[in-house]
């Protein structure tokens, strides 16, 4: 039996919020509002915007306190799935290079998805579970007691994103439709010691393959998904994605059998929500503000996610008089990508074809190139130049994935 889904457009600007009917707050102090918008716009003073010329460790330090307060939040959890699952992540003197085989797997079970975010906690940004649907994808070494090598997670794509609909002519009345054949890749890399040997890069191969889009299809094939009425097919034809910390080497120079597997489009303007974890502190104030006003709706951070606090806060910045430039304005230039997964993607979204013409290369093919291409020849170089991958202990993560200890 299918099943009917809203796909919802997950661009909208926070409007029409029905009022509060219940869980009122009466034991909370009320919040005078100049005070809260003066608490805000002192927030956002200690995340001074990025400036031209600053170094990638300057941008990482923008996000730190909200990647701390997220690890601070969720240490209980974090050691005791560590002292589960460390042995799949592995020590780099245990890797022959010639041994790694790579295989990819979407993540379903329990053990997965442990090992799915604590392979992400190693990255130096916030961590995010992404919203709307959702495919979440682990790469694991089959030579090597199936360490993690890396990982890739899909969410739903932003409806409005200038860099990717300025290549569109999208057809009259149908640009949500056309977008939400798409996603957005909101997180991708890899894990050490994989990471040395450009295990990233395997990971945008791995999102270009047949078994990503399968996997899409599989999951979406069986709903019955509608916009407006219109029954959307579970048509999967292009990635796109936008680089964490300004230009990027990740996505650079990925080719296969001649062809582009990543197109670069241009660079974003430094506008997001970067800045707006600043201002997460004050959040429960935000929320009493917002009830009080009539305003209660779904609160995020826990109930609703991420994507609706954000709102929130913007909603609320409005209210009180803050201009959005000064909180949405990081500074932050990304570089925007795109992951064709069909031949004729671009004109499919525009409407001059009608059905999409697949690529069909699978994972083990792509990772073969993968190792011919980057992975060994890079294992020959890190010896050479003395960098040797096979330094990296496991035990070296717990620090990098928990809170520092006071003192």
């Amino acid at each position: 039996m299918t099943t009917a889904i809203k796909i919802a457009d997950v661009a909208a600007p926070c409007a029409g919020r029905e009022p509060a009917s219940h869980e009122t707050t009466n034991e909370a102090p009320a919040v005078h509002p100049p005070s809260l918008a003066d608490a805000i716009r002192a927030a956002l003073q200690d995340m001074p915007r990025c400036q031209p010329g600053d170094t990638k460790d300057r941008i990482r330090a923008m996000h730190e306190a909200a990647r701390q307060r997220h690890l601070a939040d969720h240490e209980k959890w974090t050691r005791n799935a560590w002292r589960k699952r460390q042995h799949f992540f592995a020590n780099g003197v245990d890797l022959e290079p010639e041994a790694i085989s790579p295989k990819l797997i979407q993540v379903d079970t329990s053990e997965q998805r442990d090992l799915f975010r604590l392979a992400r906690y190693t990255w130096s940004l916030p961590y995010s579970r992404g919203y709307g649907r959702r495919l979440r994808f682990l790469i694991v070494d089959a030579g090597h007691d199936n360490a993690v090598m890396a990982i890739l997670g899909l969410q739903s794509p932003p409806i409005d994103f200038p860099l990717r609909d300025q290549k569109i002519d999208y057809p009259l009345g149908r640009k949500v439709e056309m977008v939400n054949q798409t996603m957005d890749i909101y997180t991708l890399g890899a894990v050490p010691p994989y990471n040395h040997l450009l295990a990233g890069k395997l990971a945008v191969y791995a999102s270009a393959s047949r078994e990503v889009r399968e996997a899409y299809w599989q999951r979406y094939s069986e709903a019955v998904t509608e916009i407006e009425g219109q029954v959307l097919p579970a048509h999967l034809v292009m990635l796109t994605t936008t680089s964490a910390f300004g230009r990027s080497s990740l996505y650079n120079r990925i080719r296969f059998r001649g062809r582009e597997v990543a197109q670069r489009l241009g660079e974003t303007t430094g506008y997001g929500n970067v800045r707006l974890n600043a201002v997460r502190d004050l959040y429960p104030q935000i929320k009493e503000f917002l009830v009080r006003e009539g305003y209660e709706g779904r609160m995020g951070f826990g109930k609703g996610g991420p994507k609706e606090a954000w709102r929130n806060i913007t909603w609320v910045m409005q209210m009180l008089g803050i201009k959005g430039d000064d909180a949405l304005h990081h500074g932050i230039r990304r570089e925007a990508w795109a992951i064709p997964l069909t031949k004729n993607a671009w004109q499919y979204l525009s409407g001059k074809s009608r059905r999409p013409d697949y690529y069909q290369a699978s994972f083990d093919r792509l990772a073969q190139h993968w190792r011919k291409r980057w992975m060994l020849p890079r294992s020959q170089r890190k010896l050479e130049l003395d960098i040797d991958w096979r330094d990296w202990c496991r035990e070296q993560i717990l620090p990098m994935i928990t809170p520092p200890s006071d003192g």
